[in-house]
Formats: structure tokens, sequence, C-alpha cells
């Protein structure tokens, strides 16, 4: 049996965690064993997702297979986006510059304050 060429990235945003798999393919999503809209179901953080590919046109290249888990939906989406411009970047170099200019290499370091006594 011949193994198949994949790429992978792993992404965090918040308290989400993703790792994501890219595997040449025609375009589809699958997200915790779920397709990309049934995951989701927003339109918002289906597109949040799609964004490094829109990016880069590789939109029907590659599947995708991700697993997240921790925090929220907006979480999640944002870890599976860096997740997946991680494991582009591993598929081609070349991408880089788009990648980084739209800032999908960068992990966004804001967290939820902790909660403090004495307020309220």
């Amino acid at each position: 049996m011949a193994t198949q060429l994949q790429y992978a990235g792993t992404g965090r945003r918040k308290n989400a965690i993703a790792r994501v798999r890219l595997i040449p393919g025609e375009g589809k999503f699958t997200i915790n064993k779920r397709e990309l809209a049934e995951y989701f179901g927003k339109k918002t953080l289906e597109m949040i997702v799609q964004q490094p590919f829109n990016i880069t046109d590789t939109l029907s290249k590659y599947d995708v297979i991700a697993l997240a888990h921790g925090g929220g939906t907006t979480g999640q989406a944002g870890a599976i986006r860096l997740g997946i411009a991680r494991a582009l970047l591993k598929a081609d170099i070349s991408l880089r510059p788009s990648l980084k200019r739209a800032g999908f290499l960068t992990r966004d370091p804001r967290m939820k304050e902790r909660r403090k006594y004495g307020l309220k």
C-alpha cells in the first residue's frame, strides 16, 4: 500500500487547538468527522476557515481533515485557519508572501483575561 502525501499544521486561537492535515484532493472539508457547513453552521465561520485557500487560489487542490477541541466555534475557526496556513506553507513555500501579507501565519496572542475578585 502506497503512502499518501500529507501536510500537517497546528493552529491555536484563544483556548482552541486544531490539528490540520492537507491531502491532495478536490477541496473537501472534514472537521471532527463532520462536513464544514454541518460543523460550524454559520457562513462567516466557514469563510474564515477558507480564507487561506482563497488568498492563494488553492481551494480545489487539497482536502482538509481537521481535529479541533477547546474554546468556542470562533476560536476553533481561527485555529483551523492558522493550521491550514501552516500546512499550505509546508506544501508550497512560494505561498509564504501572500499568506504573510494577509496575516494568516501569525498566531493571535489575545487570550481571555482571568476573573479577578473584588470587582462587580
